[in-house]
């Protein structure tokens, strides 16, 4: 009885054409996440593949290219709620940010020119919105005007509001593009 090697094996199976069943693929056959690919050619074609930005400036590229979102918070008295999220959207790429009062003892009172220099409004409550429509109809009928529903319950920079502007904001902004 002849020893058969893998030689053997190849050369049965070239002579009857190849394997008769599919191996089962194996768990280390997966295919990696597109991050672990070694070579820098293979992650940029994998990340176009997918329709994803990388490197990082890219993305960065591609925002500083287009005009910013300008984005305006609108609180009553411009303390707590509408600093906080002027401060966590500062910093996002592609977002330029304002915050304002309604009341005359805001810190910082809206006005017209605020309204005119914003793409989309985000207020507080409802009572923001309607003190808006109210003040500045005209400037603010062709505008993209939403309401948070965030109650007067924060202070600035509260974790809590962080997360709350952060989970209703983010849609609300950049569903605008």
């Amino acid at each position: 009885m002849t020893h058969r090697t893998r030689a053997w094996r190849r050369a049965q199976r070239r002579k009857h054409g190849g394997y008769t069943q599919k191996p089962e693929p194996r768990a280390c056959w997966q295919e990696k996440p597109w991050r672990l690919l070694y070579f820098r050619s293979a992650k940029l074609k994998r990340a176009q593949q997918l329709g994803r930005f990388w490197p990082h400036r890219d993305w960065e590229r591609e925002l500083s290219e287009a005009d910013p979102i300008k984005v305006l918070f609108v609180c009553s008295k411009n303390q707590w709620r509408s600093p906080t999220g002027e401060a966590v959207f500062r910093k996002e790429p592609g977002l330029s940010v304002r915050s304002a009062g309604t009341s005359r003892s805001a810190r910082r009172t809206i006005s017209v020119a605020d309204i005119r220099w914003a793409d989309v409004i985000l207020v507080m409550e409802d009572k923001h919105r309607a003190r808006l429509r109210a003040q500045f109809r005209d400037e603010v009928r062709y505008k993209k005007l939403h309401t948070l529903d965030i109650p007067d319950l924060y202070r600035y920079m509260d974790p809590d509001l962080i997360e709350i502007l952060r989970d209703k904001a983010t849609p609300l902004i950049w569903d605008e593009v």
